[in-house]
């Protein structure tokens, strides 16, 4: 700022014109780099080794206020302000009251009702009224269906039973063929057991326990009835179409196994036997024929029917 120029807001005008005035900027000459500015540039920021490096300890610093900026002041003469109107104690201001101006109302639109045409009316009119059925219990419901159902059946007469009067001739004929039926039955299951009931009664003359076998050889039944002597009960059993036949023995004896391989074995056939054990009996078998003591009696077949093992076996445990 000079005698002939004043700076308002960085710019700087004329004083007399009040212009702009341009100021010549200083050109700034440029400077080549040198050598060591080029090839020295600037570091990268590396971690300083934190055992030899410690960190610098703030001091507290107290505020220091900056200098208040001194108020520009500029040179030319402030106008002073003019001077105010006296003003006269007879003259007053009339104020005029001015109508406020209100916002004009929109008229509500009222919604119209709908009306009934006089026709639908008229046929309302005649339309009949709806009737409220009452909804009755279901306890009558019932007691109504079952009155009704049995008012619509027809009346039936109770028919006299007629009581069936039997002739004793009738009730003896049918008592007869009752009993004739019993005994008919009877006889069967006796014929049945007819073999086992022979061999009880002959055991019992006998005096001693013998039984009879359970299983047979198929095609082999009873032949004759059970024969007996004191000590011993025998049956023979015969092929029911050929002449084949075997008879079981079983007599009181003190023998064991052994006496029976030496004293009734040995001397028939010598060593030419087989000895089979089954369920605790040692039993000898020889051309279809066998022998073996269970409970001090000792059993034997003979004959000339072609027993196999098996058979053989399957009658000795059956007795």
């Amino acid at each position: 700022m000079t005698e002939k120029t004043v700076v308002i807001n960085g710019m700087v005008y004329d004083r007399r014109t009040g212009l702009p005035v341009r100021i010549d900027r200083a050109t700034s000459t440029s400077r080549a780099k040198t050598a060591h500015a080029v090839h020295s540039p600037l570091q990268k920021s590396r971690t300083l080794h934190r055992k030899y490096v410690h960190l610098e300890k703030k001091q507290p610093t107290t505020p220091q206020h900056a200098p208040a900026a001194t108020a520009m002041i500029s040179a030319h003469k402030k106008i002073a302000p003019a001077a105010m109107a006296t003003k006269h104690p007879d003259v007053h201001r009339i104020q005029v009251k001015r109508p406020i101006a209100q916002p004009s109302r929109k008229p509500v639109m009222q919604d119209i009702a709908p009306v009934a045409h006089h026709l639908v009316k008229k046929a309302e009119q005649h339309l009949p009224k709806p009737v409220t059925r009452e909804i009755k219990p279901s306890h009558i419901l019932k007691k109504e269906a079952l009155h009704q159902a049995t008012a619509a059946m027809p009346a039936t007469r109770a028919k006299d039973v007629k009581q069936k009067h039997t002739s004793p001739r009738r009730r003896s004929l049918s008592i007869a063929s009752a009993g004739l039926a019993l005994i008919l039955l009877g006889g069967y299951f006796t014929y049945l057991n007819m073999p086992s009931l022979s061999t009880r009664v002959a055991a019992s003359q006998a005096g001693i326990n013998a039984g009879y076998p359970a299983y047979q050889p198929s095609g082999y039944s009873l032949s004759g009835p059970v024969a007996y002597q004191q000590g011993n009960v025998s049956m023979k059993f015969a092929a029911n179409a050929g002449p084949q036949s075997f008879t079981i023995s079983q007599s009181k004896s003190g023998w064991d196994s052994s006496a029976v391989r030496e004293n009734y074995i040995a001397p028939k056939v010598g060593d030419n036997y087989t000895t089979n054990s089954v369920d605790g009996l040692t039993i000898y078998t020889y051309q279809g024929n066998a022998a073996w003591v269970n409970k001090g009696i000792l059993y034997t077949i003979t004959g000339n029917a072609p027993l196999s093992t098996e058979q053989i076996e399957h009658i000795a445990t059956s007795i």
